[in-house]
């Protein structure tokens, strides 16, 4: 054995060292030593940790991905030393490169190459991150925000949806898709669900209206976990891309981590916003906080990256999910950055801060002619505004708090954020002046940081230090203990430089007010200048977010209310009172800090308002409708006319009727009546119709929208079915949507190829009714209804068919009967028939027991002839029928 790495040093290569090594090994006993010496072979820094185990626990050819500077120089040593693999490029990463083909004795070999600085593991199956499927826009104040700034919905923005192809016939997406693939074949519930909150239109029913309605949605695929064509992307006008799918949970600055760090820098106004899991209660296999229990579980290297967000899930009250993956990251930084509602899914978390994300920017594209903000402010005002929840200020499983949009919009409308850039050593100074009576300020320094190099111990490039300087001061950010143990990682925060993360915020209550200082230095900027953003929030006093004149309250039921409260923990008194009354009922005291509370609202239709007494002064809410939703149905839908019908409302002195549009449901009518007729051009495409009370003037939410048959079919007749397909006495079930303007009904039987009319009902009183047809003949019988309206117009069904049977009657068909095809034998309803097939020697054949109305008796392997069926009725005579067979 020493003669044989004698001679394998002499090779004068590592790489050659190791591939003769695996040859010297071969046919040695005790392969586990070959593995252990691969493994041991493999450079610390250039292989990714789920590739270090590779030679022990499969000899299978590999697919791996590998960052190299020099593309050619690569493909140059690959062809002398690895001849087979396979090379495929990355159309969104240049110098990342797939290898198809590597055995794990061949891993060290690439592991040597001068050229290779990193290799990763491939692309691995991604699932979506969802599992019930709840939505309420009031969580993180999306719904206030459509109420306060209705002219922001994302108009001219456009998002990305990387998962599997969405629904594109969806009518909420209508008119806004970007470049939709129209042959997709498998369509995503779960991506139509994202798109829907975050770009939904609403037009199917209020719930479908996501936060940036009006915003332009566009579809990628997650197959490839590597960031999409950055150019691709902004050519589409994509400014954020949703992410809500994740892998195994994975722990470390992989390929795809760095990949999306530099295309953040490379699109400086692109953001992506990833969901950060649902393995919460679970522990990493691999990095620094292996084994721990219920920590560091990201699902997935990307949501490692730095310049992007991490979302995760909580309930309608802000508490955490215990299912939402949390921090920190590998290094310690703090993960997931935000959290939102999910319902116990981190999905439609992170699908609405991406639709938050882009009213962000819209607001600052508003002010800023027409520019996009670099993400990091993005970042800052998101961060600035969230609504502590959990521990106090940031921690590793709410991150900086509840994503609040309507805070985080009024950020940038107010222009509370600076942007500036700053050199190693350099400190840049901004003003700001905190007014009397705030009772919280808060500010977050936030930057688009170079990607570090793959497998880097510590993500962060460029160290920025925030300091804020005033009266009491100095403050310093608040951060948190990183080291690897459960009792550090719950430490409370405590102010201290941040040398770890990108996003750094410094909280003070009550602050004094005056001028303070906000300090940004250049700690280690060593590939400068650094740009940053800094956002920040005053918060003072008391501020309704629900319930709005946007949407219903809904009578009888625990409605859940909402407000901000910035202040001294204290109690208020909820008060409500219907229009028109003077008096103020009383509801509840209730904790001001708690910002929610269930009402269960009064059982009746009405306008009304809330108020809130606090110890600095009273709150009034919007006027809102307690009113339930309004169904719309279809009176009939003939060929050139169709009647519309609502219940009334009490209170409701109009209803305002809408027509789906190119994009949205736009306004058709306003009518005091509950029922409307549709002709010539209010009776054209697109065929979906919603309805909306008003009382006194003030609009009330619309209810779901329905669909009509653009040819009219059935006119009246909403349903037309037997009783029982197969019968002793014939019964027909009939439901009609209206009786406006019909006269009469005739129900008709097909006889010997003429429609003949079997009875007739005039006048037509009930919209529910069962025909009977007594005189219907044994055997297979024909059905339809004939309608006129009193301008003798007529109208019919669709054909509907019913065996009849007498009583111990039986009908067999077809006779003839082709060999091989089955012999339908139809029964008395609820009888069992004993059926037995005898030759015309009166052989026996075959015999079978049947209950069903229609029993079919095999005709397999009978020769062409005539032969006997015996039928014996349950309880009944024996019936014999003669058939013959082709």
């Amino acid at each position: 054995m020493f003669g044989y790495m004698l001679r394998l040093r002499r090779l004068g290569s590592f790489a050659h060292f190791v591939a003769a090594l695996a040859i010297s090994f071969a046919g040695l006993p005790g392969s586990q030593s070959l593995a252990q010496t691969l493994e041991k072979a493999l450079p610390a820094d250039k292989v990714a940790p789920v590739l270090r185990r590779m030679a022990t626990t499969d000899a299978r050819p590999q697919t791996v991905r590998v960052l190299v500077p020099n593309r050619g120089a690569f493909e140059t040593w690959a062809r002398q030393n690895l001849p087979a693999l396979t090379i495929s490029p990355n159309p969104a990463a240049a110098d990342i490169l797939t290898l198809t083909g590597l055995t794990a004795a061949q891993l060290p070999v690439l592991a040597a190459c001068p050229w290779v600085q990193y290799i990763d593991g491939p692309n691995r199956p991604a699932h979506d991150e969802r599992q019930l499927n709840q939505a309420d826009l009031a969580v993180n104040s999306v719904a206030p925000l459509h109420r306060r700034y209705p002219a922001l919905a994302g108009q001219g923005l456009t998002v990305s949806v990387k998962e599997n192809p969405l629904d594109i016939t969806d009518i909420d997406f209508r008119g806004r898709l970007v470049a939709a693939d129209p042959a997709a074949i498998v369509l995503s519930t779960h991506a139509t669900t994202m798109a829907t909150l975050i770009a939904g239109g609403g037009n199917s029913a209020p719930a479908g209206r996501g936060v940036a309605w009006q915003a332009r949605i566009a579809s990628a695929s997650y197959a490839n976990l590597l960031p999409d064509d950055g150019a691709q992307l902004q050519q589409r006008g994509v400014s954020v891309q949703n992410h809500s799918y994740g892998t195994s949970i994975e722990n470390y600055y992989g390929l795809e981590t760095r990949a999306y760090d530099a295309q953040t820098r490379q699109y400086p106004a692109l953001l992506h916003v990833f969901s950060s899991g649902n393995s919460g209660t679970q522990a990493s296999p691999t990095g620094l906080y292996q084994g721990l229990p219920a920590v560091a579980n990201l699902t997935g290297q990307f949501k490692q990256s730095k310049n992007t967000l991490s979302v995760g899930a909580t309930n309608a009250l802000g508490e955490v999910a215990a299912g939402s993956s949390r921090g920190p990251a590998y290094d310690g930084r703090v993960k997931p950055e935000l959290v939102a509602f999910g319902d116990d899914g981190s999905s439609d978390a992170a699908a609405l801060v991406s639709g938050i994300s882009l009213l962000v920017q819209q607001a600052y594209r508003e002010q800023n002619g027409g520019l996009l903000p670099p993400s990091a402010l993005v970042k800052a005002a998101l961060l600035t505004s969230a609504d502590d929840t959990g521990r106090p200020e940031v921690d590793f499983v709410a991150g900086f708090g509840q994503a609040d949009a309507l805070g985080a919009v009024r950020t940038v409308l107010d222009r509370r954020y600076f942007q500036g850039t700053v050199r190693q050593g350099q400190t840049v100074p901004f003003t700001l002046v905190v007014p009397p009576g705030t009772q919280q300020l808060r500010l977050t320094l936030t930057w688009t940081d170079p990607e570090a190099a793959a497998n880097a111990a510590t993500a962060l490039v460029n160290d920025l230090d925030v300091m804020l300087a005033g009266s009491g001061g100095p403050w310093l950010p608040w951060t948190l203990s990183s080291y690897p143990h459960p009792d550090s990682l719950a430490l409370p925060a405590r102010r201290r430089p941040d040398h770890l993360n990108n996003a750094e915020q410094i909280t003070l209550m009550a602050p004094a007010p005056g001028t303070y200082q906000i300090l940004v230095r250049g700690y280690a900027v060593t590939a400068g200048p650094q740009a940053f953003s800094i956002a920040y929030e005053l918060n003072s006093g008391f501020e309704w977010l629900t319930p709005n004149r946007l949407g219903n309250v809904r009578p009888g039921q625990l409605n859940r209310l909402r407000w901000q409260w910035a202040g001294p923990a204290a109690t208020g008194q909820l008060q409500y009172r219907p229009q028109g009354s003077a008096a103020w009922r009383p509801v509840a005291a209730v904790p001001l800090v708690a910002r929610t509370f269930a009402w269960l609202a009064p059982d009746t239709t009405t306008l009304a308002q809330l108020r809130m007494v606090t110890p600095t002064g009273t709150f009034v809410s919007d006027t809102v409708a307690l009113a339930r939703p309004l169904p719309l149905s279809i009176g009939y839908n003939c060929p050139d006319e169709t009647l519309l019908y609502w219940p009334r409302v009490p209170g409701a002195t109009q209803y305002q009727l809408y027509r789906l549009g190119a994009t949205q449901l736009e306004p058709l009518l306003l009518t005091s009546d509950t029922l409307q007729l549709l002709a010539g051009s209010a009776r054209a495409a697109p065929y979906y119709y919603a309805v909306a009370p008003v009382f006194r003037g003030q609009l009330a939410e619309r209810g779901s929208t329905i669909t009509l048959d653009p040819a009219g079919a059935d006119c009246y007749v909403r349903s037309f079915l037997p009783r029982q397909p197969v019968a002793d006495t014939v019964q027909l079930l009939v439901e009609l949507g209206s009786t406006f303007r019909l006269q009469q009904l005739r129900l008709q039987r097909l006889s010997q190829g003429t429609w003949r009319t079997v009875l007739t009902q005039r006048p037509v009183a009930q919209l529910q009714f069962t025909l009977t047809d007594s005189e219907a003949e044994p055997g297979y019988n024909q059905y339809r209804l004939e309608l006129q309206d009193s301008g003798g117009r007529l109208f019919y069904s669709k054909v509907e068919s019913v065996f009849r049977v007498r009583r111990e009657g039986i009908l067999v068909f077809p006779v003839p009967v082709a060999a091989g095809a089955p012999l339908s034998v139809v029964g008395p309803v609820g009888t069992t028939l004993e059926l037995n097939l005898y030759d015309n020697l009166g052989r026996w054949l075959r015999q079978g027991t049947f209950a069903g109305f229609i029993n079919q008796l095999p005709t397999q392997g009978l020769r062409p002839g005539t032969y006997l069926l015996h039928c014996q009725l349950a309880g009944g005579p024996r019936i014999v029928r003669r058939i013959m067979i082709l």
